[in-house]
């Protein structure tokens, strides 16, 4: 185990109001009364060489937090924190830079801090200016560059300082996609070399793609950990319940109520019950799937398809509430919970602000090379914020039937031959 976090836990004073001068502090000593706010109540969890944790959780309930005690920037105030090797961190944009210095010196300063001496940062200076693609920019000084510069660099270093455990807080929000996916890609070459992770994020995709395992944190515990598929799908229906309720209670709400402003706004993610692994259907279905079609290249409606011939399958939706942008998606899961494939149309670069009324979302396979087996398939709408309108975690299931009686997942063309060292 590279990460051993045993039952820690930490709280922070929370003032009313505190006076500022002597005189305040001498005259007004009600001034000082405080509560106590418990962020973490107990996390546990440990990680092996080349893991990847995904951290989740709503905003404020200790994600963060627990990264900066895992840093050392904080101590906890009870439980134990181990990490065997060296800990390389982004947990705050530009932090560790100085805005009078130029990128070059920041490079300098900060790898040291990370450990290095200037010999070792002499031999990787230059793989971290390339990486940052900052080129005639690097001899300018920081306070000049923008916040997507920022993260370049700030990236660029912490991958570059030979690093077991890499701590990462939604640094990677920032920058161009094109930067994004060269950052991801080097992250899984770290992983692949048995670089340990921990990341926060809010974006469930980067979570179920390339974490190993996942954490839900909720009211300073673990709700939920182990596989990222299932904890995200509960992760997402609680707080699709949650946004649902707060939608009720608004609605019941006296008029004078409504009428005042309210800062509400959720996270992308906000969403439902989930003690329960086998949540079927969540989201406040201001959006509402109504059906599901799954043809064969002829058009005919079937559940049982062959691998090599064409699919088409139709999403049926009905708006009861218009919403900010409409992303439709599949997902198609094996009996075990083994996520096969799944794409939305917002990854797929299709952007729809007006669908009607009703209607329906057509995604067509050239064929689906499984092996023969039945699958799950999964259906979903949200908006362009990612806030789930309705989703089916088990909206039917359909079956592929081949005569390839191969094993796995995928049906791969292949050919046999032998060759004796006798000929």
């Amino acid at each position: 185990m590279v990460i051993r976090v045993n039952d820690v836990r930490k709280k922070f004073k929370i003032y009313h109001d505190k006076g500022s001068s002597l005189k305040e502090r001498l005259l007004f000593t009600k001034r000082y009364n405080f509560g106590e706010h418990h962020v973490l109540n107990g996390i546990s969890f440990q990680a092996e060489r080349g893991e990847s944790i995904g951290l989740i959780g709503e905003n404020g309930c200790g994600k963060s937090t627990l990264l900066k005690l895992m840093t050392r920037i904080m101590y906890p105030d009870s439980g134990s924190i181990e990490i065997d090797g060296r800990v390389s961190s982004l947990i705050e944009l530009g932090a560790g830079f100085h805005p009078h210095m130029s990128g070059r010196e920041n490079i300098y300063t900060n790898a040291a801090i990370f450990g290095l001496n200037r010999a070792e940062i002499n031999m990787r200076v230059k793989d971290i200016i390339d990486f940052s693609e900052l080129g005639e920019y690097i001899d300018s000084p920081v306070r000049t560059y923008s916040s997507g510069m920022y993260m370049r660099l700030a990236f660029s270093v912490a991958i570059n300082v030979d690093a077991d455990v890499l701590l990462i807080d939604e640094i990677l929000a920032v920058g161009d996609a094109n930067f994004q996916a060269k950052c991801f890609e080097k992250l899984r070459e770290l992983k692949a070399a048995g670089v340990t992770s921990v990341i926060v994020t809010h974006d469930m995709g980067t979570i179920e793609k390339f974490c190993t395992q996942a954490l839900w944190i909720n009211d300073g515990v673990v709700e939920a950990s182990g596989n990222p598929s299932d904890v995200v799908r509960r992760y997402l229906a609680f707080m699709s319940d949650k946004h649902f309720a707060q939608a009720a209670a608004r609605e019941q709400a006296p008029e004078e109520a409504k009428s005042q402003p309210e800062n509400t706004e959720q996270d992308p993610d906000e969403p439902m019950d989930t003690s329960s692994k086998a949540v079927k259907r969540f989201g406040p279905r201001h959006v509402e799937i109504t059906g599901v079609d799954m043809k064969n290249g002829d058009g005919v409606s079937r559940t049982v398809f062959l691998p090599d011939e064409s699919v088409a399958l139709d999403i049926h939706y009905k708006v009861n509430k218009p919403v900010e942008g409409y992303v439709f998606g599949y997902a198609i899961h094996t009996m075990e919970g083994v996520n096969v494939s799944g794409s939305n149309t917002q990854l797929d670069n299709l952007n729809f602000t007006d669908v009607g009324e009703s209607g329906y979302i057509e995604v067509e396979f050239e064929k689906l090379p499984l092996v023969s087996g039945r699958y799950v398939l999964q259906v979903a709408v949200s908006d362009n914020n990612g806030r789930v309108m309705d989703y089916h975690t088990n909206y039917t299931r359909f079956e592929i039937i081949s005569e390839d009686r191969g094993v796995g997942i995928a049906r791969l063309s292949r050919k046999w031959s032998v060759v004796s060292d006798d000929a």
